[in-house]
């Protein structure tokens, strides 16, 4: 058997499990949008009671309000329960691959919505690299684009920065305990976070919820399948 003959013999097997990409996938969105959308509402408020608790949260509505500290936006608490309900049921929906394609949509624009009101200001990472020498932008500053260069510029200052932190915590706190769990970072909140998402929720548009592994394939294979 030639190579050529090997490997279109190999990749033929591989349709059967195609829908192994797409369950992780959602897998992987499905805890983020839920978690989300129930932040937003009054359901993870003890002290909300009746149908109020299926309502985006006075804090939330005044956020996506407000023009001086939040987003601005009119019909705040209609945008707010739209948003929270779409990343909260979306998410749900995800997990179990059902109307796949269909709740993407809804879900793609919250992700444009959040990197263009909430992030676009902060630049792209999510967390701010320390190290110049291996961060991303290097790649986009060999490409001459002018912008990376101030990313890396920042990177030396949060290295800078960082350091100094460490350093009052060494000499006045407990660092065992401090950094027990983990490192300290800078959170820079950029788009990074929400361009992912939105082009993990694209590709799902276009694949679905998977071969085998969603309720989108059997409601079609067995309900709504044209019998020929």
């Amino acid at each position: 058997m030639n190579i050529i003959a090997f490997y279109q013999k190999a990749t033929s097997k591989l349709y059967w499990f195609n829908g192994i990409p797409a369950l992780l996938l959602r897998l992987f969105l499905a805890p983020i949008m839920i978690i989300a959308g129930f932040s937003k509402l009054n359901l993870s408020d003890p002290d909300s009671t009746g149908f109020e608790v299926l309502l985006a949260s006075d804090n939330v509505v005044n956020w996506f309000g407000n023009a001086e500290w939040g987003l601005g936006l009119p019909y705040a608490e209609v945008l707010a329960n739209i948003a929270a309900w779409t990343e909260f049921l979306g998410g749900w929906l995800l997990l179990i691959g059902l109307l796949t394609r269909l709740i993407t949509i809804p879900l793609m624009f919250t992700m444009v919505v959040a990197a263009t009101t909430v992030h676009l200001e902060h630049g792209w990472f999510a967390v701010a690299p320390s190290n110049s020498a291996v961060s991303t932008a290097n790649v986009l500053d060999w490409l001459g684009i002018d912008a990376a260069q101030k990313s890396l510029e920042n990177s030396d200052q949060v290295y800078v920065r960082l350091n100094k932190m460490r350093e009052i915590l060494a000499e006045n706190g407990n660092t065992d305990w401090l950094f027990e769990k983990g490192n300290i970072g800078v959170m820079n909140n950029g788009i990074e976070l929400a361009v992912t998402y939105f082009i993990m929720l694209l590709a799902l548009l276009f694949i679905g919820g998977g071969r085998f592994t969603s309720a989108d394939y059997y409601l079609y294979t067995y309900w709504l399948k044209p019998k020929l």
